[in-house]
């Protein structure tokens, strides 16, 4: 380790787009800030690697929509291509349903999610409920509690036994997209946009340095790390919420602040990219859209970036990801294969390219898409992380007043956080 320590005004810690956006709002502040990043890239659950046809896919976070404002503005500011996500014909749910009977599944999967939002999250009689208890007592059909358990655990990517209603309430009623989430994804990828907004931070960001300790002081603190130690006035974790709790903090974090951290989980995901010839459920007037309803948590869709550069993108979210981590890529590509076979038909055996990037128990993000609360009791821990110890302050996509757990949610919780340093920073300097 080095024995230099270095000065700055400001440490944050993590260059996902909640880091990234916090250190240019500093830039654009005149404050001076040092990222730390562990990884040898940014992003943080947002990633991009070559498939084996040597492209360029996302491997992480990858979709956009007209209503997600910041990501959208960003992604034209740097000049991103949009492609948009096919999605006409049919969908199909598995095991197969007629279409009309696929349509009017996923309504009601879809009503039985508006009927949850429509409680409030203090509602006292839904105290203690977790999100699979309230689900038992619903009087839906089986196969409508199915298809919203498949799109629950598909995009919590945890079991519904273990999410809080009213956390999920909660969260629920912060995406507020009224168009298709999927709408685009870009054809550079994500990550490059992560890249450009790196490029725009110089010298100020470190990557391969991951920050192991942090100390408080009454002179601001101190962040020792894997490539020396750094002294500023002040920290920004932007870091989720399950992997900030594995941080070492000296002093300890006070007790609510630790306890805040502590009830988080991580969800688990499997992301696929299953590449093609040609597209050939357009040719049957399907969407490439998959929910299956005996696996919950499975789901696919159509990612081409055009008709030379078919793809499905195979998601398997929660319980389900548990079980499959364990099978290896030529199990795993064996199952899914076999899953697409049965919904699309025999065409879908003939695969160019089986992309993999396992998420579950990653080392830097504890998973995908984000962390959830587990614990029922836990009523005010975002609250509390959001105030902070300070100087030590927290900011995640998880914590975002809008699409938490997104890339926009990431952008919009990195500009607060900023927002409230320059704040505090302005404060002191005027009481001294």
């Amino acid at each position: 380790m080095s024995s230099v320590i270095e000065r700055t005004d400001i440490v944050i810690v993590g260059a996902g787009f909640t880091g990234l956006s916090a250190a240019l709002e500093l830039k654009r502040a005149g404050i001076d800030f040092l990222v730390l990043e562990a990884r040898d890239h940014v992003g943080g659950r947002v990633e991009a690697v070559r498939n084996g046809l040597g492209e360029l896919v996302d491997s992480g976070g990858q979709f956009l929509c007209v209503d997600m404002p910041e990501v959208m503005a960003l992604a034209r500011a740097y000049g991103k291509t949009f492609v948009e996500t096919y999605v006409e014909g049919e969908f199909i749910s598995y095991p197969s349903m007629t279409p009309a009977g696929a349509v009017r599944t996923y309504h009601v999967a879809r009503a039985i999610r508006e009927r949850m939002n429509g409680i409030e999250p203090d509602d006292p009689s839904i105290a203690g409920l977790t999100v699979a208890t309230w689900l038992e007592r619903q009087a839906d059909t089986a196969d409508a509690k199915a298809a919203f358990r498949s799109m629950i655990e598909g995009l919590w990517c945890l079991p519904l036994d273990k999410v809080p209603l009213w956390y999920l309430i909660d969260n629920d009623r912060r995406i507020t997209n009224e168009v298709f989430e999927l709408q685009y994804f870009l054809r550079e990828t994500m990550q490059s946009l992560a890249d450009d907004l790196a490029a725009d931070l110089g010298d100020r960001l470190r990557l391969g340095e991951a920050a192991t300790r942090i100390e408080r002081g009454r002179q601001g603190i101190r962040v020792v790390s894997t490539g020396g130690v750094v002294e500023a006035g002040a920290a920004l974790v932007a870091l989720p919420p399950a992997t900030a709790a594995k941080l070492d903090f000296a002093p300890s974090l006070p007790s609510e602040l630790a306890s805040a951290l502590g009830v988080w989980e991580s969800g688990a995901v499997i992301k696929i990219l299953v590449r093609y010839a040609r597209p050939f459920w357009r040719e049957r007037t399907l969407s490439g859209m998959v929910m299956w309803r005996d696996q919950p948590g499975l789901f696919a869709c159509d990612a081409s970036t055009d008709a030379d550069h078919a793809a499905l993108a195979v998601f398997v979210g929660g319980p389900l990801a548990l079980r499959w981590h364990p099978l290896g890529e030529t199990t795993l590509r064996a199952e899914i294969i076999a899953r697409l076979v049965q919904a699309l038909g025999p065409r879908a055996a003939d695969v160019v390219d089986f992309s993999v990037r396992d998420w579950t128990h990653d080392r830097w993000s504890g998973g995908a898409y984000s962390d959830l609360i587990v614990d029922v009791t836990a009523r005010h821990a975002e609250r509390v992380i959001l105030a902070g110890a300070p100087p030590v302050h927290f900011a995640c996509s998880e914590l975002s007043p809008s699409f938490p757990g997104y890339v926009e949610g990431a952008i919009v919780a990195g500009r607060i956080a900023a927002g409230k340093i320059q704040s505090a920073i302005a404060t002191s300097a005027s009481g001294s």
